[in-house]
Protein backbone atom coordinates (compact mmCIF):
# COMPACT_ATOMS: atom_id res chain seq x y z
CA UNK A 1 0.00 0.00 0.00
CA UNK A 2 1.49 3.03 -1.09
CA UNK A 3 2.62 5.94 1.17
CA UNK A 4 0.71 9.24 0.35
CA UNK A 5 3.03 11.34 1.48
CA UNK A 6 5.90 9.42 -0.64
CA UNK A 7 3.71 7.96 -3.60
CA UNK A 8 4.35 11.23 -5.65
CA UNK A 9 6.67 14.27 -5.48
CA UNK A 10 7.37 16.85 -3.00
CA UNK A 11 8.71 20.58 -3.33
CA UNK A 12 10.87 22.12 -3.82
CA UNK A 13 9.86 22.27 -7.64
CA UNK A 14 11.76 23.34 -10.62
CA UNK A 15 9.51 23.98 -13.24
CA UNK A 16 10.00 26.41 -16.27
CA UNK A 17 7.96 29.70 -15.71
CA UNK A 18 5.51 29.30 -18.46
CA UNK A 19 2.85 31.89 -20.42
CA UNK A 20 -0.51 31.22 -19.51
CA UNK A 21 -2.26 28.70 -20.21
CA UNK A 22 0.43 26.63 -20.28
CA UNK A 23 1.25 23.35 -21.52
CA UNK A 24 1.74 20.21 -19.77
CA UNK A 25 4.37 18.53 -22.09
CA UNK A 26 6.51 21.85 -20.58
CA UNK A 27 6.47 20.73 -17.14
CA UNK A 28 9.19 19.14 -14.58
CA UNK A 29 8.10 17.26 -12.86
CA UNK A 30 5.35 15.97 -15.46
CA UNK A 31 1.74 15.44 -14.16
CA UNK A 32 1.07 12.48 -13.16
CA UNK A 33 -2.50 11.70 -15.17
CA UNK A 34 -3.18 8.24 -14.15
CA UNK A 35 -1.68 6.61 -17.92
CA UNK A 36 0.33 3.34 -15.83
CA UNK A 37 -2.04 3.27 -12.71
CA UNK A 38 -5.45 3.91 -13.57
CA UNK A 39 -7.64 0.57 -14.02
CA UNK A 40 -11.20 0.81 -15.80
CA UNK A 41 -14.02 -1.78 -14.36
CA UNK A 42 -17.04 -0.48 -17.11
CA UNK A 43 -18.66 1.68 -14.68
CA UNK A 44 -19.29 4.42 -17.79
CA UNK A 45 -20.10 1.33 -20.66
CA UNK A 46 -22.31 3.39 -23.44
CA UNK A 47 -22.34 6.47 -21.94
CA UNK A 48 -20.82 9.37 -23.82
CA UNK A 49 -18.73 12.56 -22.21
CA UNK A 50 -18.08 16.45 -22.63
CA UNK A 51 -15.46 17.52 -20.65
CA UNK A 52 -13.67 21.31 -21.13
CA UNK A 53 -10.15 21.78 -20.58
CA UNK A 54 -9.92 18.31 -21.53
CA UNK A 55 -6.16 19.00 -22.85
CA UNK A 56 -4.54 18.23 -19.62
CA UNK A 57 -4.46 18.35 -15.88
CA UNK A 58 -7.52 17.63 -14.10
CA UNK A 59 -9.25 17.39 -17.56
CA UNK A 60 -7.14 14.83 -19.19
CA UNK A 61 -7.31 12.66 -16.53
CA UNK A 62 -11.19 12.70 -15.94
CA UNK A 63 -10.75 12.03 -19.26
CA UNK A 64 -8.69 9.07 -19.95
CA UNK A 65 -10.45 7.48 -16.44
CA UNK A 66 -14.00 7.84 -18.28
CA UNK A 67 -11.88 6.62 -21.23
CA UNK A 68 -10.91 2.94 -19.85
CA UNK A 69 -14.39 2.93 -18.13
CA UNK A 70 -15.79 2.73 -21.59
CA UNK A 71 -17.19 6.32 -22.02
CA UNK A 72 -16.54 8.16 -25.68
CA UNK A 73 -15.46 11.58 -24.63
CA UNK A 74 -15.49 15.42 -26.42
CA UNK A 75 -12.73 17.02 -25.22
CA UNK A 76 -12.50 21.46 -25.36
CA UNK A 77 -9.54 23.08 -25.14
CA UNK A 78 -7.88 26.85 -26.79
CA UNK A 79 -5.98 26.42 -29.93
CA UNK A 80 -3.10 27.31 -27.82
CA UNK A 81 -3.04 23.97 -26.32
CA UNK A 82 -3.23 21.83 -29.56
CA UNK A 83 -0.15 20.15 -28.63
CA UNK A 84 -1.53 18.81 -24.82
CA UNK A 85 -5.03 17.89 -27.01
CA UNK A 86 -3.21 15.58 -29.45
CA UNK A 87 -1.79 13.82 -26.58
CA UNK A 88 -4.99 13.16 -24.88
CA UNK A 89 -6.83 12.47 -27.99
CA UNK A 90 -4.62 9.46 -28.43
CA UNK A 91 -4.68 8.32 -25.38
CA UNK A 92 -8.10 7.65 -25.25
CA UNK A 93 -8.32 6.21 -28.74
CA UNK A 94 -5.69 3.84 -27.81
CA UNK A 95 -8.38 1.95 -25.22
CA UNK A 96 -10.42 1.94 -28.17
CA UNK A 97 -12.52 5.08 -27.63
CA UNK A 98 -13.85 7.73 -29.90
CA UNK A 99 -12.17 11.11 -29.35
CA UNK A 100 -13.62 14.28 -30.42
CA UNK A 101 -11.11 17.09 -29.82
CA UNK A 102 -12.55 20.40 -30.73
CA UNK A 103 -10.87 23.88 -29.76
CA UNK A 104 -12.09 27.10 -29.27
CA UNK A 105 -13.12 29.59 -26.49
CA UNK A 106 -15.85 28.65 -23.72
CA UNK A 107 -16.14 32.40 -23.11
CA UNK A 108 -18.60 32.87 -25.83
CA UNK A 109 -21.90 30.73 -25.64
CA UNK A 110 -22.21 30.26 -28.94
CA UNK A 111 -18.69 28.03 -28.70
CA UNK A 112 -20.53 26.32 -25.56
CA UNK A 113 -23.49 25.61 -27.88
CA UNK A 114 -21.55 24.01 -30.90
CA UNK A 115 -19.79 21.91 -28.07
CA UNK A 116 -22.76 20.39 -27.19
CA UNK A 117 -24.18 19.86 -30.58
CA UNK A 118 -21.13 18.15 -31.83
CA UNK A 119 -20.81 16.10 -29.29
CA UNK A 120 -24.74 15.04 -30.11
CA UNK A 121 -23.97 14.78 -34.03
CA UNK A 122 -20.89 12.57 -32.59
CA UNK A 123 -22.30 10.37 -29.83
CA UNK A 124 -25.62 10.42 -30.40
CA UNK A 125 -25.91 11.13 -27.03
CA UNK A 126 -24.81 13.01 -24.06
CA UNK A 127 -24.82 11.68 -20.58
CA UNK A 128 -22.13 13.45 -18.50
CA UNK A 129 -20.87 17.09 -18.22
CA UNK A 130 -18.02 17.72 -16.89
CA UNK A 131 -17.35 21.73 -16.33
CA UNK A 132 -13.25 21.83 -15.53
CA UNK A 133 -11.96 24.13 -17.75
CA UNK A 134 -10.75 27.51 -15.55
CA UNK A 135 -8.82 30.65 -15.86
CA UNK A 136 -6.82 32.28 -13.01
CA UNK A 137 -4.06 35.18 -12.38
CA UNK A 138 -2.25 35.78 -8.96
CA UNK A 139 -2.05 39.09 -7.96
CA UNK A 140 -0.45 41.05 -4.82
CA UNK A 141 -2.39 44.44 -5.13
CA UNK A 142 -6.37 44.93 -6.25
CA UNK A 143 -5.16 47.68 -8.54
CA UNK A 144 -3.40 45.06 -11.24
CA UNK A 145 -6.82 43.08 -11.32
CA UNK A 146 -8.01 44.38 -14.64
CA UNK A 147 -11.49 45.11 -15.70
CA UNK A 148 -10.82 42.71 -18.98
CA UNK A 149 -9.32 40.16 -16.38
CA UNK A 150 -12.35 40.29 -13.78
CA UNK A 151 -14.61 39.68 -16.60
CA UNK A 152 -12.47 36.75 -18.43
CA UNK A 153 -12.10 35.01 -15.44
CA UNK A 154 -16.03 35.07 -15.02
CA UNK A 155 -16.85 34.13 -18.02
CA UNK A 156 -14.38 31.38 -18.77
CA UNK A 157 -15.10 29.69 -14.56
CA UNK A 158 -18.89 30.75 -14.40
CA UNK A 159 -21.06 32.24 -17.40
CA UNK A 160 -19.25 29.02 -19.64
CA UNK A 161 -20.45 27.02 -17.00
CA UNK A 162 -23.97 28.24 -17.42
CA UNK A 163 -23.94 28.11 -20.95
CA UNK A 164 -22.80 24.72 -20.87
CA UNK A 165 -25.47 23.27 -18.82
CA UNK A 166 -28.06 25.36 -20.46
CA UNK A 167 -27.16 23.62 -23.69
CA UNK A 168 -26.32 19.99 -22.46
CA UNK A 169 -29.96 19.39 -20.23
CA UNK A 170 -31.91 20.04 -23.07
CA UNK A 171 -30.33 16.06 -24.51
CA UNK A 172 -30.00 14.46 -21.08
CA UNK A 173 -31.88 11.90 -20.07
CA UNK A 174 -32.43 10.90 -16.37
CA UNK A 175 -29.37 9.34 -14.99
CA UNK A 176 -26.98 11.87 -16.56
CA UNK A 177 -24.39 13.68 -14.49
CA UNK A 178 -22.87 17.55 -14.35
CA UNK A 179 -19.55 17.52 -12.83
CA UNK A 180 -18.12 21.08 -11.81
CA UNK A 181 -14.46 21.36 -11.11
CA UNK A 182 -14.83 24.13 -7.85
CA UNK A 183 -11.69 24.51 -5.36
CA UNK A 184 -10.67 24.93 -1.46
CA UNK A 185 -11.10 28.99 -2.58
CA UNK A 186 -14.85 28.51 -2.76
CA UNK A 187 -14.37 28.20 1.15
CA UNK A 188 -11.18 29.48 2.06
CA UNK A 189 -10.53 32.32 -0.86
CA UNK A 190 -6.59 32.68 -1.40
CA UNK A 191 -5.71 36.26 -1.17
CA UNK A 192 -3.93 36.28 -4.28
CA UNK A 193 -6.75 34.66 -6.29
CA UNK A 194 -9.64 36.96 -5.44
CA UNK A 195 -10.81 37.12 -8.87
CA UNK A 196 -10.49 32.99 -9.10
CA UNK A 197 -11.58 32.46 -5.70
CA UNK A 198 -14.87 33.99 -6.06
CA UNK A 199 -15.73 32.34 -9.40
CA UNK A 200 -15.18 29.54 -7.56
CA UNK A 201 -18.05 30.19 -4.51
CA UNK A 202 -19.96 30.90 -7.36
CA UNK A 203 -19.55 27.54 -9.17
CA UNK A 204 -20.22 25.95 -5.89
CA UNK A 205 -23.32 27.64 -5.02
CA UNK A 206 -24.90 27.20 -8.87
CA UNK A 207 -23.77 23.80 -8.41
CA UNK A 208 -25.97 23.54 -5.38
CA UNK A 209 -29.23 25.53 -6.96
CA UNK A 210 -28.98 23.24 -9.73
CA UNK A 211 -29.09 20.09 -8.48
CA UNK A 212 -32.68 21.42 -6.84
CA UNK A 213 -33.82 22.48 -10.07
CA UNK A 214 -32.54 19.73 -12.67
CA UNK A 215 -33.70 16.81 -9.87
CA UNK A 216 -37.10 16.32 -11.72
CA UNK A 217 -35.21 15.62 -14.90
CA UNK A 218 -33.26 13.14 -13.45
CA UNK A 219 -29.80 15.24 -13.78
CA UNK A 220 -27.43 14.98 -10.64
CA UNK A 221 -25.57 18.02 -10.46
CA UNK A 222 -21.96 18.09 -8.28
CA UNK A 223 -18.94 19.43 -7.90
CA UNK A 224 -15.11 18.56 -6.87
CA UNK A 225 -13.42 20.68 -4.60
CA UNK A 226 -9.63 20.15 -5.60
CA UNK A 227 -6.47 21.78 -3.21
CA UNK A 228 -3.64 22.61 -4.98
CA UNK A 229 -3.37 20.05 -7.87
CA UNK A 230 0.35 20.23 -9.94
CA UNK A 231 -1.35 21.53 -13.67
CA UNK A 232 -0.22 23.56 -16.35
CA UNK A 233 -2.55 26.36 -14.25
CA UNK A 234 0.37 26.54 -11.78
CA UNK A 235 3.49 27.54 -13.80
CA UNK A 236 1.74 29.65 -16.03
CA UNK A 237 -0.02 31.86 -13.10
CA UNK A 238 2.23 31.34 -10.28
CA UNK A 239 5.44 33.64 -9.66
CA UNK A 240 8.48 31.14 -9.59
CA UNK A 241 8.69 31.11 -5.81
CA UNK A 242 5.18 30.21 -5.22
CA UNK A 243 5.44 27.20 -7.92
CA UNK A 244 8.88 25.63 -6.26
CA UNK A 245 6.97 25.23 -3.04
CA UNK A 246 3.88 24.81 -4.51
CA UNK A 247 1.86 22.22 -1.93
CA UNK A 248 3.66 22.80 0.95
CA UNK A 249 0.97 24.00 2.68
CA UNK A 250 -0.80 21.05 2.89
CA UNK A 251 -0.92 18.56 5.63
CA UNK A 252 0.61 16.11 3.13
CA UNK A 253 3.76 18.98 2.01
CA UNK A 254 2.62 18.21 -1.36
CA UNK A 255 0.32 19.26 -3.87
CA UNK A 256 -2.20 16.25 -5.77
CA UNK A 257 -2.18 15.12 -8.88
CA UNK A 258 -4.20 14.40 -11.41
CA UNK A 259 -4.64 11.08 -11.32
CA UNK A 260 -5.46 11.34 -7.50
CA UNK A 261 -9.06 13.13 -8.72
CA UNK A 262 -9.98 10.11 -11.22
CA UNK A 263 -11.70 7.91 -8.91
CA UNK A 264 -14.23 11.06 -7.51
CA UNK A 265 -14.70 11.98 -11.01
CA UNK A 266 -15.74 8.78 -12.55
CA UNK A 267 -17.94 7.62 -9.18
CA UNK A 268 -19.89 11.26 -10.08
CA UNK A 269 -20.45 10.37 -13.15
CA UNK A 270 -21.51 6.48 -12.73
CA UNK A 271 -24.78 5.20 -12.15
CA UNK A 272 -23.73 4.23 -8.94
CA UNK A 273 -23.84 7.58 -7.15
CA UNK A 274 -27.42 8.19 -8.03
CA UNK A 275 -28.21 9.48 -4.64
CA UNK A 276 -25.54 11.64 -4.76
CA UNK A 277 -26.51 15.68 -6.06
CA UNK A 278 -25.87 18.37 -4.98
CA UNK A 279 -22.49 18.18 -2.99
CA UNK A 280 -19.26 19.34 -3.11
CA UNK A 281 -16.24 15.97 -2.58
CA UNK A 282 -13.16 17.87 -1.16
CA UNK A 283 -9.77 16.44 -2.41
CA UNK A 284 -7.27 18.65 -0.32
CA UNK A 285 -4.76 16.60 1.47
CA UNK A 286 -5.69 17.18 4.17
CA UNK A 287 -6.96 20.49 4.12
CA UNK A 288 -10.26 20.77 5.98
CA UNK A 289 -13.38 21.73 3.78
CA UNK A 290 -15.96 23.00 5.87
Amino acid sequence: MPNPLTVHPRPPFSTPQQTPPGLESAMEPRPDFGETSYMGTGKLVGKSALITGGDSGIGRAVALAFAREGADVLISYLPEEESDARVTAQLIEREGRICLAVPGDICEEAHCIELVDKAMECFGRLDVLVNNAAFQMTHKDLAEISAEELDRTFRTNVHANFFLCKAAVVHMKPGSAIISTASVNADKPNATLVAYAATKGAIQNMTGGMAQLLAEKGIRVNCVAPGPFWTPLIPSTMPPEKVREFGMQTPMKRPGQPSELQAVYVLLASDQASYISGATIPVTGGVPFI
